[in-house]
């Protein structure tokens, strides 16, 4: 290849012409325009690097002018003073870059925060991820994403009805934003701009039963006409007001009717800790006739067509609003046992942790389990008690007046 030297200036690079075999044009110090047969002009920088001789592309003409390509010969030659190879620091950037597009950055968010939650909430926050931003936020550099384009995300998700996804798609997108911002990918979160822009359903909490139903439905459920196993899942999750989805993942293995403890396993867990449930005397009862129709099976509540299964998803609301014809559903349970335990002067944390309701502070957390069981005990036995007091009808005890008589 032909060489040309001496200082070059923009007008010659501008207007240096192809000939039948690529030649070059020096602007020294080991800097090169490299012109091909077909026009192309090439920036490269030769250097030596323990001792070898090297090359390095710096960039294409016009879009890198004379200027800039000077400015990263300089820079290629610190790096080399430092000790450095600027090609293979040159190589580093480009993998950085790559790795540094949505997707490889979620999937580290995702498998850093997994291990706090069971596999199928794992599951469900990265089919949401996967399913709706991924097709267009997963390629693109994490410091090109803007405001507009996770708004189209969101809006997309909208537009098709399903609100509460859009927010909960919006939420993880910015975890995993504020997850690059501390492991150093970029600087800013831009869902922090969204806050007020996307439309949002009004939030509904768990339907539960108003306090004056409360008395009817037990005793309507008493005799409820349908599925016994059905009848008797609804009285557990009314005495233990545990998450519809924990009662019917609910094993035999769990459940130790001796000690009267039924202990959750953490997979099963939204928070993915173990769970511990104090049985009252009324649990244990209706836990003994549970065992006589599946005590042979795995499951306390297997399918109703194969024992295998876990009792179907809508089952139990489907019981309390078409056969019993209340406006409830199985978690607004929880919610009923909060609200009269709070008003029965119960304290708070106790109550909170019997929810399982997860505890940020791990070492608080761990003094509840430990510290709280014997209260929970007590306070379980008592909620039981009053569900029968409310059932018969008897000397019901007015909620804020319940413990501290």
């Amino acid at each position: 290849m032909n060489e040309l030297s001496g200082k070059l200036s923009a007008v010659q690079v501008k207007q240096a012409k192809s000939k039948s075999r690529p030649y070059k044009l020096t602007d020294g110090k080991g800097l090169n325009l490299e012109i091909r047969p077909n026009g192309s002009k090439y920036w490269r920088l030769s250097y030596r690097y323990q001792q070898k001789q090297k090359t390095l592309a710096l960039g294409v003409y016009p879009v890198v002018t004379l200027a800039q390509a000077r400015s990263k010969s300089l820079n290629a030659k610190r790096m080399i003073q430092d000790g450095d190879d600027p090609a293979i620091i040159k190589r580093q950037e480009k993998a950085l870059k790559v790795k540094s597009t949505f997707l490889p950055i979620a999937e580290e968010w995702h498998e850093k925060e997994s291990g706090r939650w069971s596999k199928d909430h794992a599951e469900r926050v990265w089919w949401t991820i996967k399913a709706d931003a991924l097709p267009y936020l997963g390629d693109m550099p994490i410091n090109d994403i803007k405001t507009r384009d996770v708004l189209h995300v969101v809006k997309m998700i909208e537009d098709r009805g399903a609100l509460d996804v859009a927010s909960r798609v919006k939420q993880r997108i910015s975890s995993v934003f504020r997850y690059a911002i501390q492991t150093g990918y970029t600087e800013q979160n831009p869902v922090d701009a969204l806050k007020d822009v996307i439309r949002t359903r009004k939030v509904q909490h768990r339907k539960s039963l108003k306090f004056e139903e409360l008395p009817v439905f037990l005793n309507e459920l008493d005799n409820y006409p349908g599925y016994l196993l059905t009848r008797y899942a609804l009285q557990l999750i009314v005495y233990t007001f545990v998450r519809p989805g924990e009662l019917r993942s609910a094993e035999w293995k769990d459940i130790d009717l001796e000690k009267a403890v039924w202990r959750i396993p953490a997979e099963k867990m939204k928070m993915n800790e173990e769970h511990i449930v104090p049985l009252s005397k009324q649990a244990i009862v209706l836990l003994g006739k549970i065992h006589q129709l599946s005590g042979s099976y795995d499951l306390v509540f297997p399918g109703s067509h194969n024992y295998r299964k876990l009792m179907s998803e809508n089952t139990l609301t489907y019981a309390i609003r078409k056969r019993l014809g209340f406006d409830a559903t199985a978690p607004g349970f929880r919610t009923t046992a909060s609200t009269i335990l709070n008003e029965s002067g119960f304290r708070v944390d106790v109550i909170e942790r019997q929810l399982a309701h997860g505890e940020r502070n791990k070492v608080r957390a761990a003094y509840n389990r430990s510290q709280y069981l014997a209260e929970r005990t007590d306070m379980m036995q008592w909620y039981s008690d009053y569900l029968d007091g409310l059932k018969v009808g008897s000397n019901v005890v007015p909620i804020n007046k319940a413990v501290n008589n």
